[in-house]
């Protein structure tokens, strides 16, 4: 059995099997990152495994990288210890074009892993030292929407935000508090300048990092933690950095018929695990083939030669562009109306949604004819070019182990950017209006329906994790399949759909929230409403294939 950890003992075998290996000095990399790190990065999940550790990589393999990279968990220490510790910080990556020719390789640019939090002192003292050390250019987040996240819907500061204010650097517990903790460290060392690059899946996602930071330095200045030259610090963008990120690519939770695989192939200790705060990890990571990372350069201490490794270099503005195009318009709001129709329909796989003829069409109709006549091209990618290629490549790749439910997780974070930005555009663009919307109100609509937690055959299903769903299932807890009062359901809909810190916009305003009411009491009439409604409005508004 080849064993992971030992992989240069079984270099015939891999090369057998067509497995890429490292070609590099593993130990002088990971010597040299632990001593003077370069990179730091925080969220040790599967984004990071599937696509900054092969960045590093290439880069390494090059020549180009001879620190490795510092890969930290916040939240759940079961990831370092068993997904990087146990496994001597190795990944092997799976890239699974739609071909079914996978491509195996070993990760090893990884150079030490922590757990940096306050609770484990040795590690999070090591984190210390790293934020200290000048050689630090830097850190990259994979840490997901709420992450960034400080305040409820009520515009309190949520929970863990509120102790660390109040209890200030010395025991931070929620990442941006444990972030402005160690840049702190990083002022008081000799102010070095760094970059700060939010690698997370929404737009202008460097602005959200520096707000947030920026949120917590202040009221710890407020409570007489922190002196105002640090927020001067921290305000200083040729000092402190915070570049826009566009971040692309599908990486599900590892697949067991991938962990079937690679143990038919003999690899040793590929099961899949579950921590105990319900992360999916395993000693490897499945991802697909098409991949963009496009970077605003702007680093201030210097910065890796990413252009080596296929990441696109460019300025803020054509990065906003494409991250507007691709957030707003053609992937994150297909995957999330996929996701949610989904949970609702039955499905566990987007690419079998992608041969239900409605749910195919549902989708082209919101990219196509909803969302591409108001997006802005970047430039460096065509729209259209890369719509098509979601729609047909992407979703439909049979070899990604994708499922709606996971997509689905954290809807309520995500809606204002998916679906907001590109009603607020109807809004303001004179030749357009929003009432021409159909498809993403529709959504919208399915979104509210998916939270009543009861499928379209009529039975309980459990929605994904959402930091809002308990509180929507309360607001909607007295709605039931067959509720058709119109006054009721606008009671109970008006002060939701009237949200902007969920929807980006007062739907009402918008002139869509009686329309969503409409479709909502259509969708929860019984059981198969939901097929229905979506079939009577595509019958009715769609199948305009213009676009094609």
């Amino acid at each position: 059995m080849i064993d992971l950890n030992n992989w240069r003992n079984f270099i015939p075998e891999l090369s057998q099997k067509e497995v890429e290996i490292p070609h590099f000095d593993r130990a002088s990399l990971r010597e040299n990152g632990q001593k003077n790190p370069v990179w730091i990065h925080f969220g040790g999940g599967n984004l990071y495994r599937g696509f900054h550790a092969e960045i590093a990589q290439r880069l390494a393999d090059l020549g180009e990288l001879s620190t490795g990279v510092i890969v930290c968990e916040t939240f759940d220490e079961e990831i370092i210890e068993r997904a990087y510790q146990d496994f001597d910080d190795l990944i092997l990556e799976v890239v699974m074009p739609s071909s079914g020719e996978f491509v195996k390789r070993i990760l090893a640019a990884t150079a030490d892993s922590l757990y940096c939090h306050p609770d484990c002192s040795e590690h999070f003292d090591k984190m210390i030292r790293h934020f200290e050390n000048p050689s630090l250019q830097l850190v990259t987040f994979a840490i997901t929407e709420k992450g960034y996240r400080l305040k409820d819907t009520n515009n309190k500061y949520i929970g863990p935000i509120a102790v660390d204010i109040k209890n200030g650097p010395k025991k931070p517990s929620h990442t941006m508090s444990i972030l402005a903790a160690l840049l702190y460290k990083r002022f008081l060392s000799g102010a070095w300048p760094i970059a700060l690059v939010s690698t997370d899946n929404f737009s202008q996602n460097g602005s959200q990092l520096r707000t947030s930071l920026l949120t917590i330095a202040k009221e710890w200045q407020k409570e007489g933690y922190v002196q105002n030259t640090f927020i001067q610090y921290l305000s200083n963008e040729e000092i402190v950095a915070f570049p826009w990120t566009m971040i692309d690519r599908i990486t599900p939770n590892p697949s067991l018929s991938v962990s079937k695989m690679l143990a038919k192939e003999g690899f040793s200790n590929m099961s899949i695990f579950q921590t105990a705060k319900g992360n999916n990890i395993a000693p490897f990571v499945n991802t697909e083939d098409i991949h963009y990372l496009i970077m605003e350069d702007h680093f201030p201490n210097g910065r890796p030669k990413f252009e080596k490794a296929g990441v696109f270099l460019t300025d803020r503005a054509t990065v906003d562009k494409a991250d507007t195009m691709k957030v707003t318009t053609c992937l994150n709001p297909l995957h999330t109306s996929l996701a949610i129709m989904g949970c609702l329909l039955g499905y566990r796989s987007i690419a079998e949604e992608m041969k239900d003829p409605d749910l195919s069409l549902l989708v082209s109709e919101i990219g196509y004819n909803e969302g591409l006549p108001v997006v802005e091209s970047p430039g460096i990618i065509d729209p259209k070019i890369f719509l098509e290629e979601v729609i047909t490549v992407r979703f439909s790749n049979p070899n990604i182990p994708d499922m709606p439910q996971r997509i689905a997780t954290d809807t309520s974070q995500k809606v204002a950017i998916r679906y907001g930005e590109t009603i607020k555009k109807y809004m303001e663009i004179e030749v357009k209006d929003p009432q021409t919307l159909v498809f993403i109100p529709l959504t919208l609509a399915a979104w509210l329906r998916y939270l009543i937690g009861i499928d379209d055959q009529g039975k309980p299903f459990i929605p994904s994790p959402d930091p809002l769903l308990t509180d929507f299932q309360h607001k909607l807890s007295d709605i039931q399949l067959g509720t058709q009062d119109t006054s009721h359901i606008h009671e109970k809909m008006a002060p939701i759909l009237s949200n902007k810190e969920i929807f980006g916009v007062d739907l009402y305003q918008a002139e869509l929230g009686r329309k969503i009411e409409e479709m909502f009491i259509k969708m929860v009439a019984g059981p198969n409403a939901v097929r229905k409604t979506l079939q009577d409005y595509l019958q009715e508004h769609g199948g305009n294939l213009s676009w094609k």
